[in-house]
């Protein structure tokens, strides 16, 4: 499989790495294989939304597992702006339904891991077994995930997040004549 193209940020000063829906793709089946071939059969599959919400997706597609949730955990304010602490947003998940389940727990980076670190945390004390898995780990993280894709410390550029959200256009005054 190729790499994730790299390129500069727009002042030319920071590499990213630019990951494509194609290479999503072909990403996803390989983390999914990664589990299977690990002898860990997840009964549902978690996401932390909003990052991990497509490769949650993916991944329990691929593996079959028709059980999902999402988890709203918020700590990126903005690019390279953090709260103090990741916070959990409403809804929130059926804690007492995990007891005793395996479950995976799927986000796209585990960059600074206190996210991770906070819902495996959560996740454990509801009784859960848990496996964390992501597209990028960044070197330092707090929690190192137990599949991952590719390590990197270059900032990524996800194809779901890289555009600005879409707003409403108001199409030019058109000349009558």
């Amino acid at each position: 499989m190729e790499s994730a193209i790299t390129d500069k940020s727009e002042d030319g000063t920071t590499e990213k790495e630019v990951l494509g829906w194609l290479e999503f793709g072909e990403a996803s089946r390989h983390l999914a294989r990664d589990v299977l071939h690990s002898d860990f059969d997840p009964e549902v599959v978690i996401a932390i939304a909003r990052g991990g919400l497509l490769l949650a997706g993916a991944i329990a597609y691929a593996l079959d597992v028709k059980s999902c949730g999402a988890l709203n955990v918020e700590f990126y304010s903005g690019v390279n702006e953090r709260l103090p602490e990741p916070i959990m947003l409403p809804p929130m998940l059926d804690e007492p339904s995990l007891a005793g389940k395996r479950v995976l727990l799927v986000d796209d980076v585990s960059d600074s891991g206190r996210t991770l670190a906070m819902v495996v945390t959560l996740l454990r004390a509801a009784g859960a077994d848990v496996r964390s898995v992501v597209l990028y780990t960044k070197p330092g993280t707090a929690h190192v995930p137990d599949f991952t894709w590719r390590n990197t410390s270059r900032w990524i550029a996800f194809p779901w997040s890289s555009l600005p959200p879409v707003t409403i256009e108001v199409p030019p005054a058109t000349v009558e004549g």
